[in-house]
């Protein structure tokens, strides 16, 4: 199945892809600023996303400061908070990357938002593409399948301990979509390749 991502208009963060395999790749990511929206008392991930997004979309569309309309960007990120539930998980913050306009000065969201800019530290991460809908259980799936494929590479020793997971949906909508592109995500330490440890300030 080819997975569809229609971003080609959306600005997404810039990256290097240092390693390539079969089932995953890894990409160095450049220090960027996002857009961060708390969900850490729910342990759906599908339920999460939507709580989040909503959020931050309102904040797109003018519900800043500045009444600033941002354009959308890909992908939209949810990570997850290492603890219980889905992946381990105590919960999630939902983020979108914030256009070059936006990135040195960001708008100030309206309060009632809850949510917040943070820097994306520049580091590695070994990614795992998957096409549908990034449902509870299929996450849950392709994080085992991404951690297998790491534990039997030369990676194995690489994966951030605690780091947790993050999933990627590059044509996010709560509504299906047989072939949107999503990607698992998960922080990768290779001081060979110039891959510090990214620390994620939300």
């Amino acid at each position: 199945m080819i997975c569809i991502t229609t971003t080609a208009t959306k600005e997404s963060p810039q990256y290097t892809v240092v390693h390539t395999d079969s089932e995953f790749e890894i990409r160095l990511y450049q220090t960027s600023v996002w857009m961060s929206a708390p969900a850490v008392d729910i342990i759906s991930f599908e339920k999460a996303t939507w709580y989040g997004f909503h959020r931050l979309f309102q904040f797109i569309q003018g519900a800043n400061l500045n009444f600033s309309r941002i354009p959308m960007t890909s992908p939209v990120l949810t990570s997850m908070v290492p603890g219980s539930g889905p992946l381990d998980s105590q919960g999630y913050y939902v983020s979108l990357y914030l256009p070059e306009k936006f990135q040195d000065n960001p708008p100030v969201p309206l309060p009632e938002l809850n949510i917040k800019p943070y820097e994306f530290v520049g580091h590695c991460v070994a990614v795992r593409t998957f096409c549908g809908v990034a449902k509870d259980e299929r996450i849950v799936k392709e994080a085992e399948k991404l951690d297998k494929s790491l534990s039997r590479s030369q990676w194995n020793e690489s994966k951030v301990e605690h780091g947790g997971y993050s999933i990627a949906q590059y044509k996010y909508t709560p509504f299906r979509f047989a072939k949107r592109r999503n990607e698992v995500w998960v922080d990768i330490h290779a001081p060979q390749l110039g891959c510090g440890v990214g620390v994620a300030a939300y």
